[in-house]
């Protein structure tokens, strides 16, 4: 199993640095996001599973010719109380430095699931005493604010949230394309898209591909929304709305941020350049390869 353990090393490292990267700077996921977003999460999937399986079927090497034969085999010794003999100091290395991977990485999703879920709370209690029911929509609240605002908040008791101004400023087509928007984010759940990449770039923020995904995935699932309103209403109108909701944003000291002005001025250029749907065999591409990089990792933590 030395072997395998080198080749998911190289893997998980690969895919952690130099593949992250570069996805994050390419610019074809703009054209496919749903696809870019298939990919990034088999990035991820796939680069935890090399990186943890190389530890793993380094440690256990000693014990059989395949990983499941010598889990077998660790298992029996321990029913013995027996210590498995081959396992050296540098085996019980690789274990240990596999097992305070899997620690950190599991341990900082956890703790990003617990604050999200308890922002999210406080939030919903919140908006349930400041905000008042919209007739026009079951579970949608409006903000007594004047500028336009609207975003949405998941979960199980979702809410959808426009203010005042929103509803004063932006006609009728244009608020459809809000909330077509913020409904999609509803329904495709990017809130769990993007929480396994907060896990991911913030376990190993010094390098630069895994702290780059959060960013880009943010980014991706914005463009899939967007995908979304613009097929069931007009592209100037979604345009029309993103630049009176995201200029009031920045202007409000809310989101004064330059990578925010950036995210906006990035999709109203994506918008006002009306792309085309990719070609079949395009879309196919990125689909494939993240079947093919979930596969890769998994075939050969059970090779012999």
């Amino acid at each position: 199993m030395i072997s395998n353990s080198a080749a998911l090393l190289v893997l998980g490292v690969l895919l952690a640095e130099p593949v992250s990267r570069a996805l994050a700077a390419a610019r074809w996921p703009a054209l496919d996001p749903t696809g870019a977003l298939l990919l990034w999460q088999a990035v991820g999937l796939a680069g935890g599973l090399a990186l943890l399986g190389a530890g793993v079927s380094f440690g256990l090497a000693p014990l059989g010719p395949s990983l499941p034969a010598a889990v077998g085999a660790l298992a029996g010794h321990l029913r013995r109380w027996d210590w498995p003999a081959g396992l050296g100091p540098w085996q019980l290395l690789a274990l240990a430095a596999a097992a305070a991977l899997a620690g950190r990485l599991f341990g900082i999703l956890g703790l990003a699931v617990t604050r999200t879920l308890r922002a999210r709370r406080r939030h919903r209690d919140l908006l349930d005493v400041l905000a008042t029911p919209w007739p026009a929509m079951a579970g949608a609240r409006v903000l007594a604010h004047p500028l336009p605002v609207a975003y949405c908040l998941p979960g199980l008791r979702s809410r959808l949230v426009v203010s005042e101004g929103t509803l004063a400023a932006l006609s009728p087509a244009e608020l459809a394309a809000v909330l077509a928007h913020e409904r999609a984010h509803l329904r495709e759940r990017h809130d769990l898209v993007v929480l396994p990449f907060v896990a991911w770039g913030a376990t190993a923020p010094w390098v630069p591909g895994m702290a780059r995904a959060q960013v880009a995935v943010a980014a991706l699932v914005e463009m899939r929304a967007d995908d979304v309103a613009r097929a069931r209403v007009s592209r100037l109108a979604l345009a029309g709305a993103l630049r009176r909701v995201g200029g009031a944003a920045t202007l409000s000291g809310r989101a004064t941020l330059t990578s925010f002005s950036a995210a906006v001025r990035g999709r109203l250029d994506r918008l006002d350049q009306q792309l085309d749907s990719p070609p079949l065999t395009l879309r196919l591409v990125p689909r494939l390869a993240a079947l093919a990089l979930v596969a890769v990792p998994t075939a050969v933590l059970l090779a012999p």
